[in-house]
């Protein structure tokens, strides 16, 4: 229904913009008095007053309508067992609006088949109200943005105003959640601290890893919360990755801009740019199918010894997975670097290989930077290949032929266990907060290093 009506108000709000653009137009060329706006504006003008009395009625009545049935049902749902714990009130009003819904449930009495009713009857009800209120809104706002077009109407000036909210509102949005993702990281993680009793170098340097093991009374053991091979295991295979994938990238890149027929390019690009569209659970299955049994099977034939699920397998085909990202963007930042720069090194009599590597690769070199940040990020933040490929066990070791595991996969898998999500979300949140730190500080030494390079090219 939501879905539905959010199309209708649309179509209203198109309406209303024909409609006042064309009576806008009549106005004008009725030539009593110059229209201080253009017939667009007068159309915009409407269009927005339909967008937001329908939208924002549409929000706010179908939030507080659905408070006020969920609110009404607990309490209902109280007053039948007023013994039960608050779990139990929510998993009967879970079960209801299934049964409402024509859905399983878990479970199906004569209090749930009752609760039932009512909710549909009450669903009902709502949605009758949430129409009612959502299109009234919509064309009444129309309306009145209609009947106030007049020569001296400032339609331009009030649309800019409102659009110029609405990007403010948008930008304070974005910023909000930020600053409500750093702090949820920051607060979560501070608990987790507490519960070790702030002891961050047994956090930082420890070597077992099994926060949930010693969990007891809501204390944590600290001599369990060691997260040094997580961080081992993350930099091993980010590194494994680069080493594929930054050569293979920008070499392609090059090749592509400076080497490359346009017939060449104008094939070999797509393909590479078709690696990005694979799902990461493909190259999980490519890794775990196909390269750690052949590294296996190679190793067991020259006489080493490769696990099953190693670090190894992991970082190639990870590589493989990033290597889009590298020389996609390399190549339009190299493409980008000005002809003069080439040709003024070409005309003082060095070769095409000297001139890409002396002048064409420094100049680009801010943007190249970047790409490869990216892709730094995208591998630190991957976690189906590193479960399907590399493993789960937090091992500390620099042997890319064993099995190791990396920070996002520990996160995953504290979130999604069997364990009450209050007490694994300190571990998985303090996980979170240090890579963001970690990133947060490559990102600042990265930038420097562009900062120095784009000063001495522009």
């Amino acid at each position: 229904m939501v879905f539905t009506l959010f199309a209708l108000v649309l179509v209203l709000a198109a309406a209303a913009y024909l409609a006042s653009r064309n009576r806008a137009a009549r106005v004008d060329a009725a030539g009593d008095a110059a229209l201080h706006s253009r017939p667009s504006y007068h159309g915009l003008h409407s269009a927005l007053w339909v967008l937001m009395a329908g939208l924002g009625v549409l929000v706010i009545s179908t939030i507080g309508a659905t408070w006020f049935i969920t609110s009404t049902l607990m309490n209902e749902i109280a007053q039948a067992r007023p013994d039960a714990p608050l779990i139990e009130h929510q998993l009967i009003l879970s079960d209801a609006r299934a049964i409402a819904d024509g859905r399983i449930s878990s479970g199906s009495d004569m209090l749930r088949e009752q609760v039932a009713d009512r909710f549909a009857g009450l669903d009902r009800i709502r949605n009758v109200v949430v129409i009612v209120l959502t299109l009234g809104a919509a064309i009444l706002g129309g309306v009145l943005s209609y009947l106030s077009i007049s020569p001296e109407w400032r339609a331009r000036n009030r649309s800019e105003t409102v659009i110029r909210a609405g990007l403010l509102v948008m930008a304070v949005i974005a910023i909000l959640t930020t600053i409500g993702i750093v702090l949820s990281l920051i607060f979560e993680t501070v608990r987790f601290f507490n519960a070790i009793d702030w002891q961050l170098h047994k956090f930082i340097f420890g070597t077992t890893w099994s926060p949930l093991s010693g969990v007891f009374e809501g204390k944590m053991d600290a001599e369990k919360v060691g997260a040094l091979p997580l961080f081992a295991g993350t930099l091993l295979i980010t590194l494994i990755a680069m080493l594929v994938a930054v050569p293979v990238g920008l070499f392609a890149a090059i090749f592509l801009s400076d080497f490359a027929s346009k017939t060449v390019r104008s094939y070999a690009k797509p393909m590479l740019e078709i690696l990005a569209g694979i799902p990461t659970v493909v190259y999980g299955f490519f890794a775990a199918i196909t390269v750690a049994p052949f590294l296996r099977d190679t190793g067991e034939a020259i006489g080493i010894r490769v696990a099953s699920e190693s670090a190894l397998a992991a970082g190639i085909v990870m590589g493989i997975m990033i290597i889009p990202f590298i020389s996609s963007l390399s190549d339009d930042v190299i493409n980008s670097v000005p002809q003069s720069l080439r040709d003024g090194s070409l005309g003082l009599g060095a070769t095409k290989a000297e001139t890409i590597r002396q002048v064409v690769l420094p100049a680009a070199l801010p943007g190249i930077v970047s790409a490869v940040l990216l892709a730094i990020s995208r591998a630190i933040g991957e976690t189906m290949i590193v479960v399907m490929a590399a493993g789960q066990g937090a091992n500390l070791t620099a042997n890319p032929l064993e099995a190791v595991t990396t920070v996002t996969v520990q996160i995953v898998a504290l979130i999604t266990g069997d364990t009450e999500a209050s007490t694994a979300a300190g571990p998985a949140f303090t996980l979170g907060f240090t890579l963001f730190v970690l990133t947060l500080l490559m990102n600042m030494a990265a930038q420097r290093l562009v900062a120095r390079y784009r000063e001495r090219y522009d």
